[in-house]
């Protein structure tokens, strides 16, 4: 039997991933595509056949329903998302009065701990719903009673028609129904969503921009949507609208989303269809998860410890209870305490009474003391000026308090380009004409300035159009073009300012450019300042300022750009008659369609290997002379080309080819896409600090190369591998592991293989489509062949899911090998990536290399990896809030990164572990001298101190100098940390606060508590005092302990510090102070006399502390707890210094500083490795929008004539 036969689905046939497409159906899964349908008997086929032929088309997706006006609608049961919630009752059970010590010495610290964790909770809550009311209160105007009034943002509804303005953020996902726009266009900015701040346009259906432009025909559109669920799928939309009794067609087009901003359009219209939690923004974020840092993972599993060893040693000693009981308990008359209990039941209740005792083993104080040092740390943060950008008064900003030191262990950082590490603004820079360069700094005779402060800029008043921005040092340029010596000179820059696609707008005598791509509007910019500005545009012509002269030229026909042509094209004819062809485009496919004798080509090839050694974008430009016959025959071609009802494109594309040959080589224009200020010296800084650090970005692939090469992620050295390279090695590697697999294979020690030989520097480049074919996640599609159905037998179900469990781990293990792959790359750099596919990323680096991870970005595109991340860092810049609202820290520039991580990061993570391990050896030194008093005391649960001194050692008399030392201990200073990035090692390799240092922290404790309890013990034995009575009582003992405990504890976190500030010796001294002031007062007769139950050590201290020996015994237990000590670190110091230790003590003999300088590339002629940095836009420009004519403004007509001719327009509004 077939096994194949019940299949609904299946993959697509073999093809090689576009690289230029960004696969955009993230939520789609073989999952939810493949549905179980009901046992189907062979004779139903017919039945089968006929239904599947009858089905209507998008019924299946569209289950969302929408009515306009009507928010009743949308509110209907099967609309809702039923909820259940669960309260659960907590039982308290009472413990018998076992305990010998009092209530409060328990109560107090813990309410202390409650309160001060409830009010810090509480303000980081406060902060965040802050932020979020910032948001819901935003406000537009919504239609309600019939006219449109102002409502928050919180308040809209799916159904309600709203009106925006320009520069408004959109607050959902509406359809667009109208503009004050031609056609009802309507221009966005995207930056949120994808990074991209070039305009994108939207266009109205025509029936909804010709019947619902006023409100009072806006407040009665009743129409019906049906579309499909929300989704994440920013690209993609499917849905009709039913009004008027006829179904309109929807798509992406006609569909405006949440975190968009209005752009050059005055009023536009639109209906809620997916608001809140359901828009695709929001479904493109990712589920919040709470974050917390390895340490407190840690930091639990090592109070786990504590509690079995508190259980241990209270059963251990209520056993030596239960025995004392029957040797020596049982046959004391004076020990006779009124009750018969055996010595078994004795033992019992003592293994509680010892739980209760040793209870300050386990540190309730060390949470609430850990969010206090987190807290201040975060507020170090936010008051870090080297952190400030003045230019938007944007400080950092610490927006959670439990991450800190988590910033001093990353291993991998996931970055977005656009806006992250670029200021995504396009410079023109430099040009190559003629063969001759142009932009270097010079004056007007040629004569070169190697310093900049000696050549001024070029001063461009002498143009009327300049519109003052453009930075340019070469007055040779201006000369040739002023001069007209050169005519290539002129054409050169005609050319920028008549081949492209894009819009003006005039406003208050100013003229503005809307390019399809910033490179595009830098280019156009730079014509306009070199006096060849592009003024006006109509359907067939444009006009352009020649040196002050309006000329304008016929457009004949209009080529645009797509990602396989990689150039564009114009065809214009000149006032004088003449026709031109015109073309930009990258230099690969430029010099293909060159004519042979073009003399200046090899000079400039030579200028774009300059220009891409310095990272510019660059653009090949051309030019040829079109006879008026050879442009006819042309004509028709493209004419019927554009009218083709099928494989339209690929037939224009043909038509071109046709025309774009034999071209004359201009020149060519190199672009600088501005990295933000000192992002290669962070990379830099930041790989020496062995972080490694990833890009992720949507951008094409060639864009995101130049950048890799701006920041020195790749250099000239750099072996490059993409996807296909990746796939092959993948699967080589995947065909050895199944040939070594066999029975004994889980048996053998994993082995691991380098992919490549060591000592090779390799750079992995892969784009969004490759990612998905490489990890198996290729989607499946539905099959438009009618499969049969046939029910299963339980042979197939079983084989199926075992089919299912060898691909579920073929993917895991292919994931894993690609995961190994890349980390053994010294850069990665994953290009057109969904938001979805870079949170993946991130995943798959955290569950295979358990490798701590930071993301950062600035868009809303990179919320989700930024919440995937263990550190989530947001950019304050030009994309908007989304990312900072969903961070864990923000700034303005990405170089605050390096201090972020190399300061900040790594002293709270120093600070947080010396913390660590000194709480837990002071509470051990503390608690375990009630151990070993018990060897004395018959087992009894005794305790060795005052109840009052258990009760504030905790409180007041250890915690504010620990606290300090959190707060404010460094190692080394800020700038020798940034100096040596090396220093940051020690936190990625957990080398400072792991299970060794804890059990040697334990030992300490241990051996500490030993001499606390002994040498006293020891000292009172058979001794008599200066006034001839003993003073080895217990009174005295416990307080002799207690006070040699303070001073060894509190002179101990002195040898820990490692900076030393006049707040900390206070805090130390203060602390010994405030410890023997207290007692003072609790052993007065005074305080016993209000509180004889509570205060029992009357006049201890006093009658105590007065005699020398006793201090003597202070004296030498201190010595005995501290000397070893201090032995032991001078001896590592000496011996096994640590690198913070040889930089402290060599500071003054290390050299100055040496200010980070770029790597210097060399220029070798004829070298084929040339890489082609074109700059162009990402997707195809304006060109259909402006033959159409529909973006020019006209006159409206009136609305009788737009009805009488509505039916015929509607039908040909479907069929389009």
């Amino acid at each position: 039997m077939n096994m194949e036969r019940d299949s609904e689905t299946t993959f697509e046939e073999d093809s090689q991933p576009n690289d230029e497409v960004v696969p955009y159906s993230d939520d789609e899964t073989e999952d939810e595509l493949e549905e179980q349908g009901p046992a189907v008997e062979p004779e139903q086929n017919r039945i089968n056949r006929e239904a599947e032929e009858s089905r209507e088309p998008f019924r299946k997706e569209c289950t969302w329903q929408v009515k306009a006006n009507d928010r009743k609608f949308h509110e209907q049961p099967h609309f809702m998302n039923t909820k259940f919630f669960c309260i659960k009752e907590s039982k308290y059970a009472a413990i018998p009065q076992i305990s010998t010590l009092a209530w409060y010495t328990t109560l107090v610290p813990l309410l202390l701990v409650l309160g001060i964790t409830a009010i810090k909770d509480l303000v980081d809550d406060v902060a965040r719903h802050k932020m979020d009311k910032e948001v819901n209160n935003r406000t537009c105007e919504v239609i309600k009673d019939g006219r449109f009034k102002i409502t928050k943002w919180k308040e809209i509804q799916v159904g309600d028609v709203i009106r925006l303005k320009k520069n408004d953020f959109i607050p959902a996902d509406i359809l667009l129904l109208s503009s004050s726009e031609p056609n009802s266009l309507c221009y966005v900015e995207t930056a949120e969503l994808d990074g991209e701040t070039n305009l994108k346009f939207k266009m109205a259906l025509e029936i909804t921009h010709q019947h619902l432009q006023k409100e009072d025909t806006l407040a009665k559109f009743d129409g019906f949507i049906e579309c499909e669920e929300p989704n994440n799928r920013l690209d993609k939309f499917a849905g009709t609208l039913l009004w008027r009794n006829t179904r309109f067609p929807l798509d992406a087009d006609k569909i405006l989303l949440r975190g968009c901003v209005i752009r050059n359009t005055d009023i536009c219209h639109g209906l809620v269809i997916f608001a809140g939690a359901d828009t695709k923004i929001m479904k493109n974020s990712g589920k919040t998860k709470f974050k917390r840092t390895k340490i407190d993972y840690l930091m639990n599993y090592m109070v786990y410890t504590i509690f079995v060893v508190l259980i241990l040693l209270s059963a251990g000693l209520a056993i030596g209870h239960a025995y004392w009981e029957a040797q020596v308990g049982n046959y004391s008359w004076y020990l006779y305490d009124g009750e018969d209990a055996t010595p078994s039941y004795r033992g019992f209740l003592n293994f509680w009474g010892y739980i209760i005792v040793l209870n300050t083993m386990v540190p309730i104080s060390l949470y609430v003391s850990v969010e206090v040092i987190r807290l201040g740390q975060s507020h170090f943060i936010n008051w870090d000026l080297q952190m400030y950008y003045s230019e938007k008064d944007t400080p950092a900003k610490a927006r959670t308090t439990t991450l800190n030191e988590q910033l001093g262990q990353i291993h991998y950082i996931f970055s977005d380009k656009t806006g992250t590490l670029t200021q995504n603004i396009m410079t023109f820079k430099k040009c190559c004409i003629n063969g001759q360069i142009y932009g270097d700094h010079r004056d007007a005779s040629q004569h070169s300035h190697r310093k900049i402060d000696v050549s001024p800029e070029v001063d461009f008043s002498w143009n009327e159009f300049a519109d003052g921005k453009l930075a340019f040092y070469d007055h040779y340029l201006i000369e040739q073009i002023q001069s007209g010596k050169e005519p290539e000179v002129r054409q050169f820059f005609f050319l920028l300012a008549v081949c492209h696609t894009v819009m003006v707008d005039r406003s208050d005598g100013h003229i503005n450019y809307q390019a399809a791509s910033p490179d595009e509007g830098a280019l156009v910019n730079a014509a306009r300042n070199f006096g060849f500005a592009f003024l006006a545009r109509t359907q067939n012509t444009i006009t352009i300022s020649e040196l002050g002269t309006e000329r304008t030229y016929d457009v004949l026909a209009l080529l645009d750009f797509n990602s396989d042509r990689k150039r564009m094209s114009v065809i214009v004819r000149t006032p004088e008659g003449s026709i031109r062809l015109y073309c930009k485009g990258a230099d690969t496919v430029i010099y293909e369609r060159l004519h042979r004798m073009n003399p200046t080509k090899q000079e400039t090839q030579d200028a774009l290997d300059i220009f891409a050694n310095e990272t510019l974008r660059t653009l090949c430009l051309c030019y040829k002379e079109i006879e008026e016959k050879e442009f006819a025959e042309w004509n028709k071609k493209f004419m019927a080309a554009s009218v083709a009802s099928t494989n339209r494109d690929e037939a224009l594309d043909k038509v071109y080819e046709e025309i774009e040959k034999d071209l004359i080589l201009l020149g060519a224009t190199a672009i600088e896409d501005k990295l933000q200020d000192g992002v290669p010296e962070t990379i830099s800084k930041l790989a020496k600090a062995d972080i490694k650090i990833w890009v992720l970005t949507g951008d094409k692939k060639e864009t995101a190369e130049n950048i890799g090469f701006a920041c020195e992620l790749l250099t000239d050295d750099t072996t490059i591998c993409y996807g296909e390279d990746i796939n092959s090695l993948l699967h080589a590697r995947m065909e050895n592991q199944r040939n070594r697999g066999g029975v004994y294979a889980k048996f053998a020690p994993p082995v691991h293989e380098p992919f490549f030989p060591p000592g090779e520097n390799r750079a992995l480049i892969i784009t969004g489509s490759w990612l998905n074919e490489i990890l198996l996640e290729k989607k499946a599609k539905s099959s438009n062949i009618l499969k049969l159905k046939f029910p299963r037998t339980e042979e197939e179900r079983r084989m199926r899911t075992q089919s299912k469990r060898r691909l579920e781990a073929k993917k895991e293990q292919r994931q894993k090998n690609f995961v190994d792959l890349a980390c053994e790359c010294s850069a990665v750099i994953c290009c057109r990536v969904t938001p979805k596919q870079k949170a993946m990323v991130v995943d798959l680096v955290k569950r295979y290399k358990k490798a701590i991870t930071l993301a950062i970005g600035d868009g809303a595109n990179d919320v989700n990896m930024i919440k995937t991340a263990h550190i989530g860092v947001g950019i304050s810049g030009q994309e908007g809030m989304q990312a900072v609202m969903s961070s864990d820290y923000s700034f303005a520039q990405f170089r605050y990164l390096q201090r972020l991580l190399l300061v900040h990061g790594r002293w709270s993570y120093i600070r947080m572990c010396k913390f660590l391990r000194y709480f837990f050896y002071k509470n051990f030194a503390f608690t375990l001298a009630h151990f070993w008093y018990s060897f004395f005391n018959g087992y009894s649960a005794q305790t060795v101190y005052e109840d009052w001194f258990i009760t504030l050692y905790n409180v007041l008399y250890s915690s504010l100098p620990v606290l300090l030392m959190g707060l404010l201990d460094q190692d080394v200073s800020d700038k020798l940390s940034l100096r040596f990035p090396g220093l940051y090692v020690v936190g990625q390799r957990d080398l400072l606060f792991n299970y060794r240092k804890f059990f040697v922290s334990l030992l300490h404790g241990i051996l500490t508590s030993m001499i606390l309890f002994f040498i006293p013990l020891g000292a009172y034995l058979q001794t008599v005092g200066q006034d001839g009575e003993a003073p080895s009582d217990y009174q005295s003992f416990a307080v002799t302990v207690a006070s040699a405990l303070v001073i060894t504890v509190n002179f101990q976190i002195g040898l820990d510090t490692s900076y030393w500030t006049f707040v900390n010796a206070f805090s130390i001294f203060g602390s010994i102070a405030l410890y023997f002031g207290i007692m003072f007062d609790f052993h007065s007769a005074g305080i016993h006399v209000l509180l004889p139950s509570a205060f029992q050590f009357t006049g201890t201290a006093s009658n105590a502390l007065r005699q020398p020996y006793i201090w003597l015994t202070i004296i030498l237990t201190v010595a005995m707890c501290l000397l070893p000590v201090v032995a032991i670190r001078f001896l590592s110091m000496t011996i096994w210094p640590s690198e913070s230790d040889k930089i402290q003590k060599h500071r003054k003999l290390l050299k100055a500083e040496e200010q980070w300088q770029r790597r210097q590339k060399g220029f070798r002629r004829g070298v084929s490795s040339r890489r082609s940095a074109y700059a162009f836009s990402h997707q195809r420009g304006y060109a259909d929008l402006i033959s159409s004519g529909r973006s020019i403004r006209k006159k409206r007509s009136p609305l009788d004539a737009i009805v009488a001719d509505g039916t015929a327009e509607y039908r040909r509004t479907v069929e389009s």
